[in-house]
């Protein structure tokens, strides 16, 4: 049941909040054993809340679109009363004080935590194949990752544990979940919504947004409406001309093309679009993101057998960078930023990819794309760190099935603060394309 299903049925008094509750509860109880969605459940707390959320509807108070609807939240939200642990051995006993900005915004709308979902370790990767809670499975392949950090909200999502999770965003973590799992996934904006009680990766990068399994879901849950019947004729859509059809799996491109030319056939303008160096982009944002991280995690550096060896690595190599390769870094990011914010001169979005392939098997180091080996990590991030690195708004949602049944994943971009034509563009395709709902029960 989406969002909006679970509002109409609440308002219509054919569902009650508990219901929901004891429901969502239900499924993870049933479905967590195989896919290792969650690292805590708060079934006490949740049903204790939905039935104070009831109360208020029998006398008249309704929170908004949000009155109800069970939630995840990644753990790495700060979760009052509840531990946080960032998916690392060093934040197992971690109970904190109070919520996280986001976790408390989405309370008072009404949300119903029930429960906080497993990651890649500090956010810092894109398997969420975890050393210390266990590797989170994809519902759509039990043998295949979901993608990362926000690996535990996407396969929540996707096989309907929950309509709405949190996740954090740094490279991409939560679009390459969103792709990986077919579900929807909202990086805004830099700084549009806070960061304040999420544990840190690198603060110039980190991102926090809304995963779903719809655009208009999404859009409820970033407190704003996607349109009823979405019109994009006229809009100006953008399709990269460089980098970013350059090296797919030939299933992306072709879901992908078709995506475009779906919205090309709803009577918007589409034009291809000559990026800057996206290479450069990219590189600068590596750079940032190992210094920032490892500033974050320095004070743990002697508890090297408290981390898993591929985080611990990362945190070693962002250790012998130089200062001056990071302030390098951040020059190069605003030269750049100055040189792409010079295309919505011309378009209000960009379609492109989310990622380059479809969810990688478990354990697989690296993978065959057109031919060429390629490491996962680069295969899964270098759609998405770019608009982390210029800020902007990106949505990821999925645009067709590959023949091996896997969800393939388009990406929307806007320029900062333009969230609203994410939704616009993202639920007229939604609409076009059928592929709305495509998750699986566990």
């Amino acid at each position: 049941m989406t969002i909006v299903e679970a509002g109409n049925a609440l308002r219509r008094r054919k569902i009650s909040v508990s219901e929901l509750a004891r429901e969502s509860l239900k499924r993870i109880a049933r479905a967590n054993a195989a896919i290792n969605a969650f690292i805590t459940v708060t079934e006490g707390a949740a049903l204790a809340r939905a039935a104070e959320l009831d109360r208020d509807l029998a006398r008249g108070l309704d929170r908004g679109p949000l009155h109800g609807i069970p939630v995840a939240h990644k753990d790495a939200f700060y979760t009052k009363g509840v531990r946080t642990t960032a998916g690392t051995k060093i934040l197992t006993d971690f109970v904190p004080a109070e919520d996280a900005e986001l976790v408390s915004r989405l309370c008072a709308a009404g949300t119903v935590m029930v429960g906080k979902t497993n990651l890649h370790e500090l956010c810092h990767g894109i398997t969420s194949d975890n050393p210390h809670y266990g590797a989170v499975r994809n519902p759509w392949d039990l043998n295949r990752i979901p993608g990362g950090s926000s690996g535990g909200s996407g396969a929540a999502l996707a096989a309907g544990l929950v309509p709405l999770a949190t996740g954090t965003d740094t490279g991409g973590s939560i679009r390459i979940p969103a792709s990986y799992c077919g579900v929807v996934g909202l990086k805004p904006t830099y700084g549009r919504l806070s960061c304040r009680g999420v544990v840190p990766l690198a603060f110039t990068l980190d991102h926090v947004g809304p995963m779903t399994t719809t655009v208009r879901d999404a859009a409820l849950a970033f407190q704003t409406t996607a349109p009823e019947h979405p019109d994009v004729a006229g809009l100006r859509i953008g399709v990269p001309a460089n980098f970013f059809f350059d090296r797919l799996a030939p299933e992306v491109a072709a879901s992908v093309r078709h995506a475009v030319q779906t919205v090309a056939g709803l009577k918007a303008q589409v034009d291809e679009v000559g990026l800057p160096d996206v290479d450069a982009l990219n590189t600068a944002g590596r750079l940032i993101q190992l210094a920032e991280a490892s500033a974050v995690w320095r004070p743990y550096r002697n508890r090297r057998e408290d981390f898993g060896a591929d985080v611990f690595a990362l945190l070693l190599q962002g250790l012998l960078l130089p200062a001056t390769d990071y302030i390098d870094a951040q020059r190069v990011r605003r030269m750049l930023a100055r040189e792409f914010a010079a295309i919505w001169n011309s378009v209000d979005c960009l379609l492109a990819p989310a990622t380059a392939i479809a969810a990688p098997q478990i354990g697989e180091m690296a993978v065959r794309v057109n031919g060429c080996e390629e490491d996962v990590r680069l295969a899964s991030t270098r759609l998405t760190r770019p608009f982390n690195v210029l800020g902007w708004p990106a949505l990821a949602m999925p645009c067709g099935v590959s023949e091996s049944g896997l969800p393939v994943g388009l990406q929307i971009v806007a320029p900062p603060n333009r969230e609203e034509t994410l939704f616009r563009v993202g639920a007229a395709l939604e609409d076009a394309l059928g592929v709305n709902r495509p998750r699986r029960d566990v």
